[in-house]
């Protein structure tokens, strides 16, 4: 499947001209950028952002103008994988480089105020970049470890936290407390009912201070953001940019069974045990509000790209755009609405393409070419080998991951992977292999199921034709590749389900 960029890269273009215009009038960099200096990296992890959400990439509803212009001035990867088809375990897969056969969180999880944590000792992302000299900072959304556990951002590698150590809170925008590093900052302007400080706006702040205050060192800023996962708020004045170029909607009204002298109670009502603690909010208007969330992250990334350019930096940082999933169908989601996953079929929770296949930009000014595209096929846990790659680390454990730096710089041989790994422990166990254009599914692991749909990704993106009758000796490989792709787990048992499954 091929990206058109060349209309994008024309407006960028002209954009990028005007920029040079109004810079010239502005204050000048303090000193030219060290050709020779590591890259400060920027990877920006959206949160159930589907691939059809991004105007470059078809989205009609409404645009993505700062997103696009990355996507313009870099490389856009059309063969990219998340790690899972949900937040915790594609997100281990990402820090640790290991797939769901291999990686040490395999589902969402909660445990003590959080989730399920990394282990002591753990070789992570950012902890491989702080030895490297890297100052390390994560702002928005954790979830690999409750606080003071092993898995604490801060005793996996990061200098710096600001945000939700709790994906469970993250559903919500106005909680009532976010973490700063180890201690707890109490919202004020969320207490009760009220709703007067947006946390994405917070943790925005946070993260342009992070690259100021690290503009003369060498910086690895992550940003796990909440947007666009349930539940569906936005400021005022973003929704009112939407309000009236939507066709009315049906609102979405939360209701939970509590109890015969209660039986209903809907999450907007302070008495209810998850308010602001998990449970998705109403909305009158999901459409309007859906798109006024992704043009805000889409401002957000213009800001971060600002920040750079005004500092001088922008040349010699990699910034890295993708999402941690498909779209999502909570909280009053409408993927359909909007075309969410765009050619593919499949939401969050199927390793379908469209839970699992997401939009990948990388920008680099200084080494990567503008307006150029791959088709490597690649995924989270290529990340840390690329970054280590790129900053000359050897890695001290070996991980499934392959670097992607040759074809990022366009320079030397890349190596390709045999095969891609997915598992997924909800809805009866889910398995995927991709090889080469081959894409295996098994469905209803733990019901003893052994059959899989085979599709040609080359010819049929959308997963619409099962050819496993037309190849078995490519189901047999398949099954095998399946089996040997994995490593048992105590914490996260599925051998054991299947093999229950099959028992008489």
């Amino acid at each position: 499947m091929e990206i058109q960029l060349q209309q994008i890269t024309a407006k960028f273009l002209v954009f990028a001209l005007l920029s040079v215009g109004v810079a010239a009038c502005g204050p000048a960099t303090e000193k030219a950028e060290d050709p020779d200096k590591k890259p400060n990296i920027i990877y920006i992890l959206a949160d159930d952002l589907g691939y059809g959400d991004l105007s470059f990439l078809g989205q009609k509803k409404f645009q993505t103008p700062h997103i696009d212009q990355l996507a313009a001035r870099g490389m856009v990867f059309t063969q990219h994988y998340a790690g899972s088809t949900v937040c915790a375990p594609s997100r281990s897969a990402l820090m640790t480089g290991f797939h769901t056969g291999h990686t040490q969180v395999r589902g969402n999880r909660g445990l003590n105020g959080g989730q399920f944590p990394l282990a002591t000792g753990t070789q992570t992302l950012p902890k491989v970049l702080k030895k490297a000299g890297y100052v390390t900072g994560a702002f928005g959304k954790w979830g690999l470890g409750y606080p003071g556990s092993s898995g604490d951002p801060l005793k996996q590698g990061f200098d710096v936290f600001f945000g939700y150590n709790s994906q469970t809170i993250a559903h919500n925008y106005y909680p009532r407390e976010l973490f700063d590093n180890e201690n707890i900052l109490t919202l004020e302007g969320n207490q009760g009912t009220d709703e007067g400080q947006y946390a994405p706006l917070l943790i925005q702040q946070r993260r342009i201070e992070f690259i100021k205050n690290n503009r003369d060192t060498t910086f690895f800023l992550y940003m796990p953001s909440i947007i666009p996962h349930a539940e569906l708020k936005a400021p005022q004045e973003y929704m009112e940019r939407f309000l009236k170029r939507t066709t009315p909607e049906p609102p979405y009204q939360f209701e939970s069974l509590l109890g015969p002298e209660r039986p209903y109670q809907g999450l907007d009502d302070p008495e209810h045990p998850r308010y602001k603690m998990g449970g998705y909010g109403s909305q009158t208007y999901p459409h309007a509000a859906f798109a006024a969330m992704v043009t805000l992250l889409d401002n957000q990334v213009g800001e971060i790209v600002a920040s750079l350019e005004s500092l001088g930096i922008l040349e010699n940082t990699l910034i890295v755009f993708t999402s941690d999933n498909g779209p999502h169908l909570e909280g009053g989601a409408d993927p359909d609405f909007f075309d969410s996953n765009g050619p593919f079929q499949g939401y969050k929770r199927d390793l379908h393409e469209g839970g699992i296949h997401v939009p990948m930009i990388a920008s680099w000014p200084a080494k990567v070419k503008a307006g150029s595209q791959t088709d490597h096929i690649s995924a989270f846990w290529d990340i840390l080998p690329t970054f280590a790659d790129l900053i000359g680390v050897e890695l001290e454990k070996s991980v499934d991951g392959i670097s992607f730096l040759p074809t990022l710089l366009g320079e030397g041989q890349q190596e390709a992977h045999d095969r891609l790994y997915w598992e997924f422990h909800e809805q009866g166990g889910k398995q995927a292999i991709r090889k080469g254009k081959w894409k295996g599914i098994k469905l209803n692991v733990f019901e003893g199921n052994e059959d899989i749909l085979l599709f040609d990704l080359e010819n049929d993106p959308g997963e619409k034709n099962d050819l496993s009758e037309a190849h078995p000796e490519l189901v047999t490989e398949i099954k095998a590749l399946m089996e040997e792709s994995r490593v048992e787990d105590p914490e996260w048992p599925f051998e054991e389900k299947i093999q229950s499954a099959n028992q008489p």
